[in-house]
């Protein structure tokens, strides 16, 4: 299962580059529109995710994250428009792989260690595939009070439990909607 999902990632990987280095384009990445492949991610999330479940007293972070809110309120959510949504959603990247890759530091079980290389490794594909459907990087703040679509947690089960929640809700909408994908879709 682990192998079938490093040939999916290698795959797209091996696609966006084969467009990237294609002569005569004028983008460099093609759009990445099928939401299979936010699933799969998704996927590998949620096996993080449930790995951590049991881990009680080994699974504690020794100073609480900050983490995306989850929670979309929809209405709010389409107001905004494309560039305010993708901000969102690349400030939650931000936020998780900072908080995820914090973890790194300290001395993990292989098996953890497996789930966070795996995850650091997913969100920067997502950032790929997010750029090849020209949606804007991330940009910090300018201000640098506190964010109120932040959460503290104290926990890695917690931590990856955030992670698969946003990724099934904000990730997936701005996905779902990005302009490009949306053309000729009537």
């Amino acid at each position: 299962m682990d192998s079938e999902m490093q040939i999916i990632r290698l795959f797209a990987l091996l696609l966006m580059v084969l467009e990237w280095t294609r002569p005569g384009l004028s983008s460099p990445l093609r759009p990445i529109c099928d939401l299979r492949v936010l699933d799969h991610f998704i996927k590998e999330a949620w096996d993080a995710e449930a790995a951590m479940r049991t881990c009680k007293d080994d699974c504690s972070i020794a100073t609480n994250v900050t983490v995306p809110l989850t929670r979309v309120d929809f209405e709010v959510w389409e107001a905004m428009n494309i560039e305010e949504q993708a901000q969102e959603v690349q400030s939650g990247l931000h936020m998780l792989n900072e908080a995820i890759g914090s973890l790194q530091i300290s001395n993990q079980t292989e098996v953890l260690q497996s789930h966070i290389d795996a995850s650091i490794r997913n969100i920067a594909s997502i950032r790929q595939v997010l750029r090849s459907l020209s949606i804007p990087e991330y940009v910090p703040p300018t201000s640098s009070g506190e964010d109120k679509e932040t959460q503290k947690i104290s926990s890695i089960s917690e931590l990856f439990q955030v992670h698969v929640n946003f990724l099934r809700g904000k990730a997936r909408l701005l996905l779902a909607n990005a302009p490009v994908c949306r053309q000729g879709v009537s």
